[in-house]
């Protein structure tokens, strides 16, 4: 074998920006989700992309996320808490660019959708913003928000309000076909991909 061993050490000493494209290469691909939040109904819209969305469980039907620490100002985790919802929009692969490009600082008073040019719509029951242009849009309402004290980062776990896409893209089992809605994923901070489906396979028994 071939392979080179970094250690923990050889990590830690690792220049800064190397460190952290390797750390979050290793952990392979994510989901690429641009989450919604204002400061009130179409008041302050806030848009980030976010690379961290992971299920947390079915029924209560949760979903988490981890957001990075608050060594700068964090406007959708401040609106998060201040509002108690947000959305989740899973991001296309023909405007990877515009949701690469809300990662950017702008000012609070800046809305992310009029710089990249992606649509609000909001739904009649739900407060946050979602992107028109995603094909599957979650509203979520907060769970709970639990620190992480290794880095000082927090995981807000949401519950799922409403799941807005087209129907047809479900099985008869209920599973949603991503690869079909066109949907991308991440690896690493700035790296996108279109995920084809290899296989499928029935339960796993012993």
């Amino acid at each position: 074998m071939t392979d080179h061993c970094f250690s923990a050490t050889d990590i830690d000493a690792m220049e800064p920006r190397y460190r952290a494209n390797l750390v979050n290469s290793v952990s392979g691909f994510k989901s690429a989700s641009v989450v919604g939040t204002s400061q009130g109904r179409s008041y302050l819209e806030n848009l980030a992309i976010v690379s961290s969305v992971v299920h947390v469980g079915a029924h209560p039907p949760l979903i988490g996320m981890v957001m990075r620490p608050h060594t700068v100002v964090r406007d959708t985790l401040h609106n998060i808490k201040t509002t108690g919802c947000y959305t989740l929009n899973q991001v296309h692969c023909d405007w990877t660019k515009q949701a690469h490009q809300t990662s950017a600082r702008y000012p609070t008073e800046v809305s992310e959708f009029q710089a990249t040019g992606l649509t609000p719509w909001y739904s009649k029951a739900f407060d946050a913003p979602f992107v028109n242009e995603s094909p599957l849009k979650l509203a979520m309402k907060v769970e709970s928000i639990l620190p992480i004290t290794a880095n000082n980062t927090e995981f807000v776990i949401g519950r799922i309000h409403q799941v807005w896409i087209n129907k047809e893209k479900i099985s008869e089992q209920g599973q949603v076909d991503l690869s079909e809605l066109g949907i991308a994923c991440i690896s690493g901070l700035d790296t996108y991909h279109k995920p084809e489906r290899v296989a499928r396979f029935a339960y796993a028994k012993p």
